[in-house]
């Protein structure tokens, strides 16, 4: 079958969503998380449902988005307004009517009282992560636009760079990250960026608080942006003035470690043997027990896939797009992560975000 009809611009990666229904042998497939809907082209907000089929695509939604509906998503797909909060009864006498009997929903995207109801009446199969592994071979207009926020990213860090002043707070820095990143363009922040200096450093998700950055520390900055939905993710740790050997052996650790695992970014390989190159460097220096997380995961919408880590069997292939970020995390002394975007291209690992890697001292 040809969905050509359906889906807007590329369709090459849709015609997959009706592979995946012959496979699971589904009827139709409820579609509710943000980044999915984002995706198919239909409105995020939580009073959108979209339900694809084999015979349609149809969009149910409350009063609210009447006019989005009609301006912003694809002409093809099939209109209903319900009231609100009655989504799913609604839903479920639509289904009934084109004869569904198996009915795929994302494990994430319904709430429990959703799914009670959903198999009262139908076969309801649970997916996991097949649609974001349909989505994680990106288009060539996808790699366009995560090439642009990834450049983005790193013109808003240079611009940040001159503005940290020893004495300043961490929520002061994260104001002139937000200010610098709208100034320029941002739709949004992709999450709230992470700012740890000192022995905060050792927190791998540290928000900014009240604690002045003082000299002597290390100082980590961790954001990402969003621009025409799709997002960025780039880490820098940076010297605040003056730092000693031990904190200068930490950061050279990790850029050890993520240089040469950026290196080794390519298809065919797992997402654990690229994990397993990062933290082998970790390990032989000595800090194997700091380094507590996976090294990468995906980029686009959100809640993309590849994983890198230790468990990570996914194999990475051509259109892939991944963060690379090991870390080390030492209690009352402080941290160390560098993080970039990498996209497979060609067979290899290009990185997106380029903003410098050798230690840059501030303050």
């Amino acid at each position: 079958m040809n969905w050509a009809w359906i889906f807007k611009g590329e369709t090459a990666v849709n015609d997959k969503v009706f592979q995946l229904l012959e496979e699971k042998q589904l009827d139709a497939l409820i579609v509710k998380s943000v980044p999915n809907k984002i995706y198919f082209q239909s409105l995020k907000g939580s009073g959108v449902y979209l339900v694809i089929s084999k015979s349609e695509v149809a969009q149910f939604f409350d009063g609210r988005y009447r006019q989005e509906i009609k301006e912003q998503t694809d002409r093809h797909y099939k209109q209903y307004e319900v009231p609100k909060g009655r989504y799913i009864e609604e839903i479920t006498a639509y289904l009934k009517k084109i004869a569904v009997k198996r009915l795929g929903i994302e494990s994430t995207g319904l709430s429990i009282q959703e799914y009670r109801f959903l198999t009262a009446t139908f076969d309801v199969c649970l997916l996991q992560d097949e649609l974001e592994r349909i989505r994680s071979i990106k288009t060539k207009a996808e790699c366009q636009k995560i090439q642009a926020v990834c450049q983005l990213t790193d013109e808003v860090f240079t611009s940040v760079l001159p503005q940290i002043t020893i004495g300043m707070t961490e929520l002061e820095l994260s104001g002139i990250i937000h200010y610098e990143a709208f100034k320029r363009g941002a739709s949004a922040m992709a999450f709230e960026p992470i700012i740890a200096s000192g022995f905060r450093g050792a927190y791998p998700h540290g928000r900014p608080t009240t604690k002045r950055i003082e000299h002597g520390e290390l100082l980590t900055i961790d954001f990402g942006l969003i621009l025409d939905h799709y997002q960025s993710d780039m880490t820098r740790t940076l010297a605040v003035g003056t730092i000693d050997s031990r904190l200068r052996d930490l950061y050279q650790t990790v850029l050890s470690a993520q240089t040469k695992a950026v290196s080794e970014i390519r298809s065919g390989l797992s997402g654990s043997a690229i994990d397993r190159i990062a933290r082998e460097v970790i390990d032989e220096a000595g800090y194997s027990e700091y380094f507590t997380h996976g090294l990468g995961h995906g980029i686009g919408i959100g809640h993309d896939v590849p994983i890198l880590s230790p468990r990570s069997q996914m194999i990475l292939e051509e259109g892939m797009v991944m963060t690379c970020e090991p870390g080390i995390y030492i209690p009352d002394i402080g941290g160390v992560r560098i993080e970039d975007v990498v996209m497979i291209q060609g067979g290899v690992g290009k990185q997106l975000t380029l903003s410098e890697k050798e230690l840059i001292e501030v303050g």
